[in-house]
């Protein structure tokens, strides 16, 4: 590292490369950015996050510190290269760096975003105050347009979903998915861990142990995200891995042998006491029919029967957004909720598919 001090501030110069070089560039020669020290900002199992400014181009940034393990590719960053959407934080630049006992450590240098969801609500909770229904809807849309950028597009399942690792800005209810430790491109035929995702977010699937998962473990995480909005506390505030089933079917109910062979088909353990679901209804007292339905649509047991990303775009939940007039229809927009880049977002579906989802998604004037 090259410290150049100026006043009380230290300058550090970087050569770095580029997260998405030109494919006009050939090899993704460094550049060199400079920046003034940094601000810790967070600490995590992963290593270190710092805040701070690039002098060239004036944009605030994070810096995400990992540990690299020479004898591999890292995979976060592997993704990264892979993700351009406006609701995935954009990977800009990255280096590695040896420390003075020789480890080396890999820097992404990613967009900033003011807070993560989960300091967003802990200010509703601690005012208190409910989070506003509408705000709370503007980030759910964002969260599925980008998983269905991420599952459908660059195949990849994030494997973390949950508060902390959606950043914000409560000014313009801009969303963004952060943190890809965890992401990995499924394949159907190679077997994945099953511990994997924070508990209380977890699939029941994966409780189940099941390791030929798909992508829809991260719709059951964005539910349980949803609700928790809702809630202004967890839904399934497990405190263990088998807990955290219990507190599942304390409200879903017990699954029946058909959904727990849809989750696992060689799960051969326990047999569990009959208990009979609670209705979301009784336990989202305040909320329409609509954000129950929703709800109930993407916490489902069985993952074929769990709302798609996209299926959870087309929900009529989201429908007051493609009404929207006045402020709303602002914000909307401000946001591009309502745009599309269909040669990415779409590129899966056949042509009838597609007349149909873009007969869904545009916005519609109420009359």
């Amino acid at each position: 590292m090259n410290l150049q001090p100026v006043g009380n501030t230290e300058i550090v110069r970087k050569q770095v490369y580029q997260g998405h070089p030109s494919a006009n560039d050939g090899e993704n020669k460094p550049t060199e950015i400079t920046y003034p020290t940094t601000e810790v900002v967070g600490h995590g199992s992963f290593g270190v996050v710092f805040t701070t400014t690039i002098k060239e181009t004036g944009e605030d940034v994070a810096i995400k510190k990992v540990l690299q393990d020479r004898r591999f590719k890292n995979r976060e960053l592997e993704i990264m290269k892979l993700l351009k959407h406006l609701n995935i934080i954009d990977l800009k630049y990255y280096f590695y760096e040896k420390d003075t006992h020789g480890e080396v450590y890999l820097n992404l240098i990613l967009d900033y975003m003011p807070q993560s969801l989960y300091q967003r609500l802990r200010h509703f909770v601690h005012i208190p105050s409910a989070m506003p229904r509408l705000e709370i809807k503007c980030y759910m849309y964002q969260l599925f347009k980008s998983l269905n950028y991420l599952h459908n597009f660059a195949f990849v399942c994030h494997r973390d979903i949950k508060p902390q690792n959606l950043l914000v800005d409560p000014d313009t209810f801009a969303l963004r998915i952060c943190d890809f430790g965890s992401a990995k491109q499924l394949k159907p035929t190679e077997p994945n861990v099953s511990y994997i995702c924070s508990r209380y977010y977890r699939a029941p699937e994966l409780i189940f142990g099941a390791t030929h998962y798909s992508n829809q473990i991260d719709v059951w995480s964005s539910g349980c995200v949803m609700a928790e909005l809702l809630l202004g506390q967890p839904m399934f505030p497990g405190e263990s891995g088998i807990d955290q089933l219990v507190e599942i079917i304390k409200i879903l109910g017990t699954p029946s042998r058909q959904e727990i062979c849809a989750m696992n088909p060689n799960y051969m353990e326990h047999k569990f006491p009959q208990i009979k679901p609670i209705p979301l209804s009784r336990v989202f007292k305040k909320e329409d029919e609509q954000t129950v339905q929703f709800l109930t649509d993407t916490l489902k047991y069985d993952p074929m029967e769990r709302f798609s990303a996209l299926q959870c775009l087309c929900s009529s939940y989201f429908d007051e957004l493609r009404h929207a007039q006045g402020q709303l229809k602002q914000i909307v927009d401000s946001l591009r909720l309502l745009q599309f880049d269909y040669s990415t977002e779409f590129a899966h579906l056949t042509q009838d598919q597609l007349q149909a989802v873009r007969l869904k998604l545009q916005a519609t004037q109420v009359r």
